[in-house]
């Protein structure tokens, strides 16, 4: 029987989404959190497929161990959503302090109801780029890699592996956004390419 790998994670998985489950397909079976369709109308907006920020990420799982959901292997990321910035008063969307409390129950309850959970690094953006496309709210590189270098120690402790979108994205280039934050169909695959890649050599 196919091992079974379910993705919670926010937009960015969304677009990669299929390329991975297409790659996936002869060693694994793939889902993901539900309402694709709902969260493609406004990738900005955390709904449907959309796991949003840690808190979002940590109460879908909270109800699905009160429904006693079970999974064989857990794939998650949460971080951009978090690290969004008000540009009137530099508010985050949630605190690195936040961040880390949640991330770290997020673990405890993905631990307690799958069989392996594995950490997906928060990709990397570009200030200038995402904070002059986007005036709602701002994002800052910095705060990427305090978020991330958060969530790397609650892994190294929980000793859950941990896939490094981060660096892999990064090392691809300036030239990678179709807007603020999101990817170009190219780099989506090649996305997919180093996840499919690291999970059949971690799992």
């Amino acid at each position: 029987m196919k091992r079974q790998i379910y993705v919670i994670g926010d937009s960015i998985s969304i677009q990669y989404g299929p390329y991975l489950e297409e790659l996936l397909v002869p060693d694994f079976g793939y889902d993901r959190k539900r309402g694709t369709e709902q969260a493609l109308r406004d990738l900005n907006v955390p709904v449907g497929a959309n796991g949003g920020d840690s808190g979002m990420v940590l109460a879908y799982l909270q109800e699905q161990l009160g429904q006693q959901v079970r999974y064989d292997i857990l794939l998650i990321n949460c971080g951009l959503h978090d690290v969004k910035t008000d540009p009137v008063n530099g508010k985050k969307q949630v605190t690195l302090e936040q961040y880390e409390n949640n991330v770290r129950r997020i673990t405890d309850t993905a631990l307690s109801m799958s069989n392996r959970v594995v950490w997906l690094r928060t990709t990397p953006l570009i200030d200038e780029v995402h904070n002059r496309l986007n005036a709602s709210f701002h994002r800052f590189h910095r705060d990427v890699i305090d978020y991330n270098a958060a969530a790397d120690a609650i892994m190294e402790r929980q000793q859950i592996p941990m896939l490094d979108l981060y660096a892999f994205t990064l090392a691809l280039g300036p030239d990678v956004y179709c807007d603020h934050v999101h990817f170009k169909d190219e780099v989506r695959r090649r996305q997919a390419e180093f996840i499919a890649q690291q999970l059949r050599s971690r799992l």
